[in-house]
């Protein structure tokens, strides 16, 4: 067990040996950290939170009440191989949320970008690989092996099949079941996951042009028109677009996919 002098644990915190504590963490009462677990500089347990497993977890990342950080995932395959779960930086996971550790069959790692924000009740289930700000709001559910990309927001109570992506910059709205790949800044409404649009909101927040939304409305709707099937008509933007957002997308349909795509409607 390594804590750092700079740390403060709570009298009523169970630390067992082999954790790493950095500096300047809190861990508050009645948390448990296991002899695997490695809490960053600045990491704060708020109290009441299980961390275990062969988890790291970044800087100043802040967990809340009741969450559960590290545990094994709910895949009958798992045998008790070893997996990871690694967590990134500045995140901020709110009270009662779930993310487990990687399976052989996925990988054996679970990982978590920079900066996001895990509201409520959600979960990250085994060998998910999640971005940068990515935004998942009360209890949205991501099943094992998904791939959401920077900037994606979820919307509450949804789900994410497995082996789904969703590309970076895109919005899943609430109460949604995404069942297949969501374009980057695509736009998913309905009880069954629609491809309804672009999330032009997203876009002009982050300060993309003017000419770069033109070009990205325009594909959209290329994507879904004129002959030939989803496949053929991205590889004819893909030859004729100067626009990198564009790009971003064709790259990411023409990209490797366990999954159909969601497609315009």
């Amino acid at each position: 067990m390594a804590i750092s002098p700079k740390a403060q644990v709570h009298t009523s915190a169970v630390i067992e040996d082999g954790a790493v504590i950095g500096e300047d963490c809190k861990v508050g009462p009645f948390c448990v950290v296991g002899p695997k677990v490695v809490l960053h500089d600045r990491v704060e347990l708020k109290s009441h939170v299980v961390v275990t497993g062969d988890t790291e977890v970044g800087d100043d990342t802040v967990i809340f009440p009741f969450s559960v950080i590290g545990e094994i995932p709910q895949d009958l395959k798992f045998k008790g191989e070893a997996s990871k779960l690694v967590i990134g930086k500045r995140n901020r996971i709110r009270e009662s949320v779930t993310m487990n550790c990687g399976t052989e069959g996925g990988g054996g790692l679970t990982r978590v970008g920079d900066d996001g924000l895990f509201m409520h009740g959600c979960h990250v289930a085994h060998d998910a690989q999640i971005g940068d700000r990515v935004i998942l709001v009360n209890s949205v559910a991501v099943a094992g092996h998904c791939i959401l990309e920077d900037d994606v927001i979820v919307g509450g109570l949804s789900g994410v099949h497995q082996f789904v992506r969703i590309g970076k910059g895109a919005i899943i709205g609430a109460v949604c079941m995404v069942t297949n790949d969501v374009i980057p800044y695509g736009l998913v409404q309905g009880p069954r996951g629609q491809l309804d649009g672009l999330n032009l909101v997203g876009l002009k927040r982050r300060g993309v042009p003017r000419e770069d939304i033109s070009a990205l409305r325009k594909a959209f709707q290329e994507l879904g028109e004129g002959e030939g099937s989803f496949l053929e008509r991205s590889k004819r933007i893909g030859d004729s677009t100067q626009s990198a957002y564009v790009k971003e997308i064709i790259d990411f349909v023409l990209g490797e996919s366990d999954r159909s795509f969601l497609t315009p409607q």
